[in-house]
Order: structure tokens, then sequence, then C-alpha cells
């Protein structure tokens, strides 16, 4: 049985993780962590993380980035494995994260589900091929309207794959709207659409002479994430230190 904590416990995907936790024997949700307890969970929910003294064997965070700081210091000092979902993160806080890996396990991705991930090592396979044929790179995604960060961080997990197959050549560009030029080869133009109940699409479009290929993700529930980060967390609990992501736990 692994013992969690869930950080953001009240937050939508962290309330999806509660009910799977229900119904799978292997793991059990001993705390949550959130800034309101609204008093609907079976477990203590503590408003300041600090008071937290519950044993555990893994945190999943579903938080917001400037919880981050705090949840980090919590970690080291506690010496307890975390599954960081939360996106938006400075440049400072994912540091702070490399730092904290050297003295306990760490997982950070900026989309947990099996299905992006997938798309991940798709685009490793595809990406040079194309590039060096000359197809444009675009990337266009779409969220609800409570979303704050722009663009998502799967959004830039993705970027990031096809530039580290391009060995880092490409720039990105959030924004066209003040420049009057054409479009340079070596760019990855990433859009962020906002709006309705939009759970996550993300699209990668390679255009090409005369044809266009797009590999598309769309999440329809929440579920996907907070499967993702369950399986996560029982593939942290046995490690001791490090940096992980999804594709080590997919192998």
């Amino acid at each position: 049985m692994i013992n969690i904590i869930i950080h953001g416990c009240n937050g939508k995907v962290g309330q999806v993780i509660s009910g799977l936790a229900k119904e799978d024997d292997s793991i059990n949700v001993v705390a949550g962590i959130d800034v309101v307890d609204n008093g609907n969970n079976d477990y203590p929910v503590y408003t300041n993380i600090d008071e937290c003294d519950v044993e555990a064997d893994v945190v999943i965070d579903f938080s917001i980035a400037k919880a981050v700081d705090k949840l980090i210091d919590f970690c080291r000092n506690r010496k307890l494995p975390v599954v960081l979902c939360t996106t938006g993160l400075s440049e400072e806080q994912i540091f702070a994260i490399r730092d904290l890996s050297r003295e306990v396990p760490v997982l950070r991705s900026g989309n947990m589900s099996l299905g992006i991930n997938t798309v991940m090592k798709m685009l490793k396979n595809i990406t040079k091929t194309l590039a060096d044929a000359g197809y444009d790179i675009e990337i266009v995604e779409k969220h609800h309207n409570q979303k704050v960060d722009a663009p998502s961080g799967t959004a830039l997990m993705l970027a990031d794959t096809i530039n580290e197959e391009m060995n880092c050549e490409y720039e990105y560009k959030y924004d066209r709207s003040t420049v009057r030029e054409k479009r340079s080869k070596k760019e990855i133009g990433i859009s962020a659409v906002r709006g309705g109940t939009i759970v996550g699409d993300h699209d990668v479009i390679f255009a090409g002479p005369d044809e266009v290929i797009q590999i598309t993700h769309r999440a329809y529930s929440k579920g996907v994430f907070a499967k993702g980060a369950i399986e996560a967390a029982k593939f942290l609990a046995a490690k001791e230190t490090g940096l992980y992501d999804m594709s080590d736990v997919l192998g």
C-alpha cells in the first residue's frame, strides 16, 4: 500500500485523484493540502502545508505555481518523493526542483496522460525527417477559460521534444502581431486558445510543400491526468533520488 498526500486536493484534478484512489487497493490518500478545506474529503486537509505531519510515501502535486516553493521545502524537510504536475513554473523554481531531485526522487511532467507522452515518442521519430525536408512546424493548444498560464506546459513540452531532436536550432514564436516579416524556417510557432470548458487540445502541425501532417491529442476529461499521476506515484515510491518524467514510467 502506497500512502499519498495530494497537494491541491480540492482542485478539479485533485478531486479526481481522490475518487480514483478509492477504487485502487494499492494506494491510499492519507492527507490533502489546499488553501481551502471544504470538508468534502474523507482524509484530513491542511490549509497550511507546514502543519501537515502525516506520514506518507509520495506527494502528488496539482496546484498553482506560487504554491510550489513551499512544497519544495516541505518535501526536502520530510524526504518525500513528489510528482510535480503544476505548470507555469519560473526558471528559479525549475532549478530548485533539480536541486531537490538530488535529495529525493522527483517526477515532473507538463502532462501526465499516456496519449500525450506517446505523441512525444512519435515526434522524436518523425521530426528530423520532416524538418530536413523543409516542413514548417506549428503548435496550437486550446484550454478552458480558467487556465492562467499560456502557452500550456504541454505545448512547451512538445516544442522542447521537437527542438531537442533538431539540436535546439529553433526559436519559439508566441506572437507575430508586432513583426512584419516572412516566417523563418528556424522557428516553431506556438498559439494558445482559451475558452469554455475545453479540457486540453494540442495540435502539432508539420506544413510542407502541398501537404500537411497533423498530430492531434484531445483530452475529454481530467481523468487522463489523474490516472497518469497515480501511476507516476507508484513508480516514484520505489526510487531513492533522481529527476524523472513520464517516459520513465512508460518505459
